[in-house]
């Protein structure tokens, strides 16, 4: 699962019928055996927030629902959705990656000054939706250029190999005799 820099992430898990009763957790840590509690349920259908991560079980549909907000980079890592059960609990394991949310540039008072994402201060953001189009209608110009270049240079091959015997006829002007 990825998500952005300062965005949110839900993660939801199924169960089968025999664990509806059992209290579900989201832990945190690349080691089964090590990994730290982040959250677990009270009962069905009550979400239990802790921090920025709640925690919801559905027990009708049995799927267990996590929800990370304001995420920051450092909450990349291997988490593990859980039931809590006699013996060895379950779990699957679930990746987590976050990507660092886009910067962008804008004027104030001369100067550039970092924003974030979702201000509405009209920023321009240098992201490939404006810069790769740019980059290929240049390209697609040189193109018809160079096209336009070669096109010609047949074009003059063409003639002067309509000439007879293929070549251009040289004819020497002598001055008349008088």
């Amino acid at each position: 699962m990825s998500s952005l820099e300062g965005g949110s992430l839900t993660v939801q898990c199924r169960y089968s019928p025999v664990w509806e009763t059992h209290v579900k957790w989201w832990c945190r840590g690349a080691s089964w055996a090590g990994c730290q509690f982040v959250v677990k349920t009270t009962e069905s259908e009550k979400e239990v927030k802790k921090d920025r991560v709640s925690i919801r079980d559905n027990r009708k549909n049995r799927t267990i629902t996590v929800t990370m907000e304001k995420l920051r980079l450092n909450d990349a890592d291997t988490y593990w959705c859980g039931i809590e059960k006699f013996g060895a609990d379950l779990g699957v394991q679930v990746k987590v990656t976050i990507d660092p949310a886009p910067v962008s540039l804008e004027e104030t008072s001369g100067s550039p000054a970092v924003t974030s994402p979702g201000s509405s201060s009209g920023s321009v953001f240098l992201e490939a939706s404006i810069i790769l189009p740019l980059i290929s209608a240049v390209l697609i110009l040189l193109l018809m250029v160079a096209s336009l270049v070669v096109w010609r240079m047949v074009k003059q091959q063409k003639k002067g190999a309509s000439a007879p015997g293929g070549r251009y006829l040289l004819y020497k002007l002598e001055p008349a005799a008088g």
